[in-house]
């Protein structure tokens, strides 16, 4: 990925974020990141309306999480409507099961400036 686009801002932006459970079956959980990697890695590529994505695999073996950030819920719909992206996104069916839903932010909490590392609440 290019991150020659990255760039911080001051203030939160409004995000979208794509929040998709995959939840592997046994023995797949390898296979089924590999897959939502490939969806992504097309994603970021090709879609203006991708912002990041982090992908992680629980440790018990079992489930491998999407948290995407997109500019818009409409952006999904864009995703879909792309027949190479839902071949590639269907290709989880085989190793699993998922839950994908669409969240706007309702809270962003920072740390509290000046915190000190060993304070206890």
């Amino acid at each position: 990925m290019d991150m020659s686009s990255a760039h911080f801002v001051a203030t939160p932006q409004p995000t979208t974020f794509i929040v998709n459970v995959i939840h592997a079956h046994p023995g797949k959980q390898e296979e089924a990141f590999g897959l939502i990697q490939d969806v992504v890695h097309y994603v970021a590529e090709r879609k203006e309306g991708f912002l990041w994505s982090n992908l992680a695999k629980s440790t018990d073996g079992l489930t491998v999480v999407n948290i995407e950030a997109i500019r818009g819920a409409g952006n999904v719909d864009e995703f879909f409507s792309d027949p190479i992206f839902v071949e590639k996104f269907r290709k989880l069916d085989a190793v699993s099961t998922s839950e994908f839903h669409t969240y706007t932010v309702g809270d962003l909490v920072l740390p509290k400036p000046g915190r000190s590392e060993n304070a206890r609440v």
